[in-house]
């Protein structure tokens, strides 16, 4: 035991670090702040932000890191995320820890989404808060108002392209059936019974299995349960590599983090476009569970009211 404390002190004293959790408990990440290598990222919206935050928290509302209305899971440029990223004074050597509000499941894809464009922007000291803003009000941990400023880093980012999948490399692993396509999204959007308003068409990649990013939680909380995701991988074939995709990539987010990140599944990689970019492609590329013609007028006019009368 005392060897091992004294290792792990030598690390300390050369500035090296084992590699960040994943997933930190509101106390865990309470007694990291004031560690000057920390960067609390809350992803809320300005209003809600400037209200109450972590202590020490800077605000990049999640809408900074997607993409345009027509392909809202489209990754945005890397100029534009370079400049966020440096806005935030993110290094290599920074623990950025993600926090979304807590409010459901769908609220931690969020939090999914903004780690997986960090880590595709190279870097990896990288956490989530588990159960976001609301997990940490309930354990009674303080808050305030204060604005917070930092100092610009001047990182220049590369893609990691690992943990990408193009529409034309999905197309090509559909084909010839070389990878697991994880379709995160509820089961009626997998059977073809609703679309994304911004999606042509109802139904999900062929071939793809359904794995809502849902399983993961207990009811509707925000509260990532990691043995969730241990069983739900156990049912992905590990000699081939995964592609989560879903609506926008947000709820795919969600399932690549379980698989990758909490499971340890290897060579696991995010459609971004998912089912909105997938179906703009004017080929009309091959699809599972899509329903005839009536079913999908029946379904245009539902999106259409839902749109008008909302």
């Amino acid at each position: 035991m005392k060897k091992i404390l004294a290792f792990a002190l030598s690390l300390a004293a050369t500035g090296l670090s084992f590699a960040a959790q994943p997933l930190l408990a509101p106390a865990e990440l309470k007694a990291l702040l004031g560690n000057p290598s920390l960067r609390v990222i809350d992803i809320r919206d300005p209003k809600s932000y400037a209200g109450q935050h972590i202590p020490g928290a800077v605000n990049a509302p999640y809408g900074k890191w997607r993409g345009p209305a027509s392909n809202p899971g489209e990754l945005p440029e890397l100029p534009k995320l370079t400049a966020l990223v440096q806005s935030l004074g993110l290094t290599p050597a920074t623990h950025a820890v993600v926090v979304s509000s807590g409010a459901d499941s769908t609220d931690f894809g969020a939090s999914a989404r903004v780690y997986w464009t960090l880590k595709v922007l190279g870097l990896k000291e990288l956490s989530i808060l588990n159960g976001g803003v609301k997990g940490w009000a309930q354990a009674g941990l303080p808050q305030d108002n204060t604005p917070v400023s930092v100092a610009a880093s001047t990182y220049a980012p590369q893609l990691d392209a690992s943990l990408i999948a193009s529409r034309e490399q999905v197309a090509q692993k559909a084909a010839s059936d070389s990878a697991v396509l994880v379709d995160a999204r509820p089961a009626d959007f997998f059977l073809g019974e609703t679309r994304h308003q911004a999606a042509k068409l109802p139904g999900t990649l062929q071939g793809a299995v359904n794995v809502e990013h849902s399983r993961f939680f207990n009811g509707n909380s925000a509260v990532f349960v990691p043995e969730k995701a241990r069983q739900a991988s156990s049912a992905i074939d590990p000699k081939k590599e995964a592609v989560a995709f879903c609506n926008t990539g947000h709820w795919a987010a969600t399932d690549w983090f379980a698989l990758s990140e909490i499971a340890g599944h290897k060579n696991v990689k995010l459609y971004a476009g998912s089912m909105v970019d997938w179906t703009q492609d004017t080929k009309g590329l091959p699809m599972s569970n899509v329903p005839g013609r009536a079913k999908q007028l029946l379904i245009d006019a539902k999106l259409w009211a839902e749109r008008t009368f909302k």
